[in-house]
């Protein structure tokens, strides 16, 4: 009898113990999910699409991905935030369409090509020098042909994509990112891991709430 209280005891505690490390890992993931959508609200991805994963489609992707880069850096230096940044690129919608367009013809190819601002959902994604965690994120979408390749994104504003690992919090802060929002992504704050994985876990739930709601 007494051996039986002891393990029902231990049983309770271990019950106690996981309760409170579930209730930790959800406010862990309810801060985090505010932190991540505070964090979409200062930026903008690139998202480029290959027609296919033919190495030669794949090829292609990269190079009209450096055209659209290198333009979209250019007119983003005049940005002093993600509001400005936006309309910018909208304005330059057509314009980005067309210098994709160009190079996809002047390599040979024939597909069609479209460019939106649009709001995507991206997976945790490591770079180098930072990290994002998973979630919504306004992006300039280029989508080659039928666009059913793997895929290339990145952060065009602030320009991460074209900042060496030691300059992004500079530009990071220059773009209105928090101090605290830049050691999230630059890993200096150690606990990225957990929080990230924890904004994954929420953004899964709610979007099966979501489904089931049907809202």
């Amino acid at each position: 009898m007494k051996t039986h209280t002891l393990y029902y005891k231990k049983l309770k505690l271990a019950e106690i113990a996981l309760l409170l490390g579930l209730a930790a890992f959800l406010l862990c993931g309810g801060l985090s999910l505010r932190t991540q959508e505070a964090l979409a609200e200062k930026v903008v991805r690139l998202h480029v699409l290959a027609n296919s994963d033919s190495e030669e489609d794949q090829t292609l992707k990269l190079l009209v991905r450096d055209r659209v880069l290198a333009r979209a850096t250019e007119l983003l230096e005049q940005a002093a935030d993600r509001a400005e940044a936006e309309v910018l690129l909208r304005r330059e919608l057509p314009a980005l369409e067309q210098l994709a367009e160009r190079e996809i013809r002047a390599r040979g190819y024939a597909y069609a090509v479209s460019a939106e601002l649009t709001d995507t959902a991206f997976p945790t994604k490591e770079y180098e020098g930072f990290t994002l965690p998973a979630g919504e994120y306004l992006a300039l979408r280029v989508v080659i042909g039928q666009g059913a390749g793997r895929n290339w994104w990145c952060v065009v504003f602030p320009p991460l994509c074209t900042t060496v690992s030691g300059g992004v919090p500079t530009a990071a802060l220059a773009a209105g990112l928090t101090e605290d929002q830049v050691g999230l992504i630059t890993e200096e704050d150690r606990g990225y891991v957990l929080k990230f994985k924890s904004v994954e876990w929420w953004q899964a739930l709610r979007e099966k709430v979501e489904a089931a709601t049907g809202k």
